[in-house]
């Protein structure tokens, strides 16, 4: 396949356009799946074998060609093509463009955004629709949509947002290429390496996680490259760099963003020369591995503000994915509690319990700053410390306190209220409207109970 480049935008001339479209033609050259770039005129920058499949005629040029003329065998555009809020949307992620009317005539599934040096969207990754579909039939699309998932490997989620990750990371997990993913803390940007590595040819070797953030430069350069004896103190025997380890295999640098520029000019040369010299070595010692990097800052600002290497973020962002925060798919969350309270009961020898609605609803509409971790550890909480057949939204504000998070602590509060309420109107009837014996039978002073009357209107 030669590689095509459109009269217009010209991306293949930008160094990160370049590398991210070499590395779509390594993972896509010899897939069933269709797959092509294109430009913001809509220009075929390159597709694959299985894209070109579909041409009902041989004279459809491969150079300079319009996906329509491409892919949908016509001389005209396609009318609103969905797919063009990748360009014109800002902070989009992917588009799907199933249900988009005449803009699906192409076949068009999916389209990610691909930005250049300046972080501008110049051209975008198209997914189409499988060729056993008929091709400029949307209504057909439309009434046999793609089966939901519930996850992929241990990622949860049936929100588009999660299902076109999913799509994007099945597709990523085939090439070797370098794969950025950037998302908030507790997104479970280690789950999606794991899930990236547990799909591709290199699953049976091994999978090594680097928290770049918890180790001093010193240390860090230590346990990725090893050292030789002496080459420091303390140093009192060779030692194996968790690259030499991942031989192979993948490397998950996690918090790449909190690295020195000297640190990161060395693992620029390792991305550059496929090798890594140990502390205090001489010899050089060649390596084949796969660098997953994964950031919670923005990588393209830090980049701005002079703070990360630019020429290492274009190594790094070959492959950039973005895990949503769980308020970008509430719709997932009581997916996610079901998921966690199962998996709890289990390692805590309890039987399967459920969750009421009126709880989901708690859980759905809440902020969760921590993200899916905060939730997780959250569920644990309850799941431990109550007991029944089922939670209810009382075991889950019981463990308000104890979770950073002002809408919990907020309902929390309104129904503690509300409950203290009902206690002191019943202490007043038991006692006949007596209120020192009121105070006594709730177990506060008789200053209290006054400002509690006070607080809650009750006369």
């Amino acid at each position: 396949m030669p590689d095509l480049e459109s009269p217009g935008i010209p991306p293949l001339n930008d160094p990160v356009i370049a590398a991210r479209i070499e590395a779509i033609k390594q993972l896509a050259q010899g897939l069933s799946d269709r797959v092509a770039v294109m430009d913001q005129s809509f220009n075929v920058v390159y597709a694959n074998e299985a894209a070109w499949s579909v041409r009902k005629s041989t004279d459809t040029p491969r150079t300079h060609a319009k996906c329509y003329e491409a892919f949908a065998q016509r001389t005209d555009p396609c009318g609103a093509c969905p797919a063009i809020k990748v360009f014109e949307a800002p902070d989009v992620q992917c588009v799907s463009c199933s249900g988009g009317g005449d803009g699906t005539a192409c076949g068009m599934q999916q389209a990610f955004p691909l930005t250049d040096t300046q972080g501008l969207v110049t051209s975008m990754l198209v997914l189409f629709q499988p060729t056993s579909k008929p091709v400029g039939a949307a209504t057909a699309a439309n009434s046999c949509p793609a089966p939901l998932v519930d996850g992929l490997g241990d990622l949860i989620g049936r929100s588009p947002i999660m299902q076109q990750l999913f799509d994007m990371t099945r597709l990523v997990a085939e090439s070797s290429a370098t794969v950025l993913i950037q998302g908030e803390s507790g997104t479970g940007k280690e789950l999606l390496a794991k899930t990236i590595h547990a799909l591709s040819p290199r699953r049976d070797r091994p999978f090594v996680v680097v928290d770049c953030g918890s180790l001093p430069e010193t240390l860090l350069e230590s346990e990725l490259f090893g050292h030789v004896k002496g080459a420091f103190t303390g140093a009192v025997a060779n030692k194996r760099g968790l690259f030499d380890e991942a031989d192979g295999g993948t490397i998950f640098l996690d918090e790449i963003a909190d690295t020195t520029p000297t640190f990161q000019a060395k693992l620029l040369r390792v991305l550059q020369e496929s090798e890594i010299k140990p502390v205090g070595g001489t010899r050089t010692v060649k390596i084949h591995v796969r660098v997953i990097s994964a950031s919670n800052k923005d990588l393209t600002e830090l980049v701005k503000a002079k703070m990360f290497r630019q020429d290492l973020y274009y190594r790094l962002a070959v492959l950039p994915l973005y895990l949503p925060a769980l308020r970008e798919r509430r719709e997932d969350i009581p997916l996610l509690v079901r998921h966690f309270v199962a998996g709890s009961c289990a390692r805590h020898h309890q039987p399967l319990r459920y969750v009421d609605e009126r709880a989901l609803r708690l859980l759905r509409d809440a902020p969760w700053p921590g993200n899916v971790r905060q939730l997780q550890h959250y569920i644990e909480r309850a799941v431990v410390t109550t007991a029944g057949p089922s939670l209810v939204c009382q075991d889950l504000l019981d463990q308000s306190l104890e979770v950073e998070d002002e809408g919990l602590r907020s309902a929390s509060r309104g129904v503690v209220a509300q409950t203290e309420r009902s206690r002191i109107v019943d202490a007043l009837q038991k006692t006949a409207g007596n209120r020192l014996r009121a105070a006594k039978l709730l177990r506060i002073s008789r200053a209290s109970l006054y400002n509690k009357l006070r607080a809650y209107s009750i006369e």
